[in-house]
């Protein structure tokens, strides 16, 4: 996994992050077994899992963030996924909550076999958010002015899919496809639940200086709106089988 720029706000991650959605934890609980948590973060994943009584080990590039999920009474490695020894362990499930992006796909489809017992599965899970239109408007204003290069997430389809199933990499590697499952919700968040969310996300962080002034003017246009949005959540679980 590649540099991440999560570590020095790992309280602020995991304070402001949602956990995953609970449908989708009720069927990754199904999948039952030992389960590697990969690029588990500050645990939130890993911690739901081991709530419903599975065995979970996180694993997290990043000493802080991992220091903050143990906190939280998990169990986590430090090491990236594509050099972190194992050892003779092998797990039944590995699940990737946003962080499948951050590997190497040529290294990791090979290294996820080799960490699989037979019949195991890869569960891999995004969230992305899309905004009414009257904060869409008022949020491109303001990044069209401050932060142009930032990728505008909040416009994303309802139906978003990170990997598309004729060109996933998995599947090329020998891994057979499951179905891929779509989780909704919506809440509304105020401006200050906003900007803290957005705050720290990576393409945010990487602003460096200027994202303390791009947060004051967002939560300024969402005061604007009446202090709140409403914020529309998909969550695409993509699950493959090792054969």
């Amino acid at each position: 996994m590649g540099d991440l720029p999560f570590g020095p706000i790992a309280a602020e991650y995991d304070r402001h992050r949602p956990a995953p959605p609970e449908g989708l934890i009720d069927d990754l609980e199904r999948l039952g077994g030992e389960v590697l948590d990969v690029g588990c973060g500050t645990g939130k994943a890993t911690v739901a899992l081991a709530e419903r009584g599975l065995t979970v080990l996180g694993l997290e590039p990043d000493e802080r963030m991992a220091a903050v999920a143990r906190g939280h009474g998990v169990e986590v490695e430090v090491g990236a996924f594509e050099t972190w020894d194992a050892g003779d362990r092998r797990f039944d499930l590995l699940t990737f909550a946003d962080s499948w992006h951050f590997v190497d796909p040529a290294v990791a489809v090979p290294r996820a076999a080799e960490l699989l017992r037979p019949g195991g599965k890869v569960a891999r899970f995004w969230n992305s958010y899309v905004l009414e239109p009257e904060a869409i408007d008022a949020l491109d204003r303001v990044y069209r002015r401050l932060a142009p290069e930032n990728p505008q997430t909040w416009r994303q389809a309802a139906a978003w899919t990170p990997v598309r199933p004729d060109d996933d990499p998995l599947v090329r590697g020998g891994f057979m496809p499951l179905r891929t499952r779509t989780y909704r919700s919506s809440a509304l968040r105020t401006a200050d639940e906003w900007v803290a969310i957005a705050a720290t996300t990576s393409g945010h962080l990487r602003l460096g200086d200027r994202l303390a002034p791009l947060m004051s003017e967002a939560h300024a246009a969402i005061e604007a709106l009446g202090g709140a949005v409403r914020v529309h959540r998909t969550t695409v679980l993509v699950l493959a089988r090792l054969s």
